[in-house]
């Protein structure tokens, strides 16, 4: 039985607390995730047909024109996500398209480059994610894609654990290699997130015939953790494993 596709992105509550904190850029994807992500793009993004799964804002498509992009299509299973992104954005070469990932139709070798940010570990069927993914790149082309560390999707809800003045003792891992769906808290309850290993993210790339370019567990540059020291603390455990891998020529 397949998951049905989660949407909990329109969930009002939930949109509004994810809109403040893009707004704010104080999430920690914006200062680890992104300039990750940024590192494992094609030093040229020039004339690259681009496929943007998990777009949200729109924010990675604006950017890919500006840097010479010949189209985008960004899709996002939210209708709120989508209706901001337009909002935002004024360039024909750039299509939005409602659909989930799972069920997207995406046309074989129809793209130079694919990027999803933090998107797939919503997704139950990874493997048959990356499998169509990797038919719809040319040959020689990308696949980018960031998630939620599994060292903090193992359990879900994980936390830090704290002594008595607060301080943070230690990041708990349990269930690790149980894969499988976690339900969490994220704004609201009842937000579904499907835990695997690093092994298994990085074997499903290798399964569908992509050739394993990069992996990175970020930290904070040096600009970001001076103005925000809080961040060394993310050092002690890794928020995100990113991956970057290439369809044989």
């Amino acid at each position: 039985m397949i998951d049905t596709p989660q949407n909990i992105y329109d969930d009002p509550v939930f949109f509004a607390g994810y809109a403040a904190l893009r707004e704010a850029e104080s999430g920690l994807n914006a200062v680890l995730e992104q300039p990750a992500l940024a590192r494992l793009l094609p030093a040229s993004l020039a004339g690259l047909r681009i496929l943007d799964l998990g777009c949200g804002f729109g924010d990675f498509a604006r950017a890919a024109r500006a840097r010479g992009a010949a189209s985008v299509l960004a899709i996002d299973v939210s209708a709120k996500m989508l209706a901001e992104a337009r909002r935002r954005t004024e360039d024909p070469a750039i299509r939005y398209e409602q659909a989930a990932i799972e069920t997207l139709e995406m046309g074989e070798g129809a793209f130079d480059l694919a990027v999803s940010s933090l998107a797939l570990h919503y997704i139950a069927d990874y493997a048959d994610a990356v499998r169509r993914i990797a038919v719809a790149l040319a040959p020689g082309g990308r696949f980018v894609f960031s998630v939620e560390h599994p060292i903090c999707t193992a359990l879900g809800g994980g936390q830090w654990h704290h002594d008595e003045a607060s301080r943070e003792l230690h990041w708990p891992v349990d269930r690790y290699g149980e894969e499988g769906r976690r339900d969490t808290r994220w704004f609201v309850d009842g937000v579904v997130k499907h835990h695997r290993t690093v092994a298994s993210y990085v074997n499903g790339l290798i399964d569908a015939g992509l050739a394993l370019a990069r992996l990175e567990e970020p930290e904070a540059e040096p600009a970001a953790l001076q103005a925000r020291p809080g961040l060394a603390l993310q050092r002690r455990r890794p928020p995100f494993l990113l991956l970057a891998a290439d369809k044989p020529a």
